[in-house]
């Protein structure tokens, strides 16, 4: 009986470990790998992705080209769906989840999409890969995030 109690016990913890979402992680912007079409990239930028339950925060900071520093804050279903804002330049924040290693974060103003970020994470988890669309900026306000082109993709390590 114990050695049935030790394996369900030694299984479970395999499968809390093998369940762990692959953008779960600290991930520094690396300008060398990344492509920017347009723009100048940001001079840092660290984005920090926990597991609360079955929701994903992410935590984004950083210093835009301008020097200007960025944040933002908002946790999304792991699975997919509406988010909620903690801080940041949009009002709302859904995600999709086309596969386990594929998210697709779609962020709004007033209700309309104005900016989506494409991440596809690394076999190994030790890296992502963003691609973005659309601009990020705080309209009738001090800008405190930096205007992202379209198109560019940029690689987190």
């Amino acid at each position: 009986m114990r050695a049935i109690r030790l394996t369900l016990t030694f299984l479970g913890f395999a499968a809390a470990v093998l369940a762990a979402d692959p953008f779960a992680g600290t991930f520094k912007l690396n300008a060398a790998k990344s492509k920017f079409k347009t723009g100048a990239p940001p001079k840092e930028q660290t984005v920090a992705i926990t597991e609360e339950g079955g929701d994903l925060r992410t935590v984004i900071k950083g210093v835009a080209a301008n020097g200007q520093a960025m944040s933002s804050e908002y946790t999304v279903p792991a699975k997919g769906g509406t988010g909620k804002i903690i801080s940041g330049p949009w009002d709302g924040v859904s995600a999709k989840r086309p596969s386990d290693t594929q998210r697709e974060v779609n962020y709004m103003k007033g209700g309309q999409v104005v900016y989506t970020v494409k991440l596809k994470a690394s076999s190994d988890g030790k890296t992502i890969t963003a691609t973005l669309k659309g601009i990020w900026t705080r309209p009738a306000r001090p800008l405190t995030a930096p205007s992202l082109p379209r198109g560019n993709s940029y690689a987190f390590m």
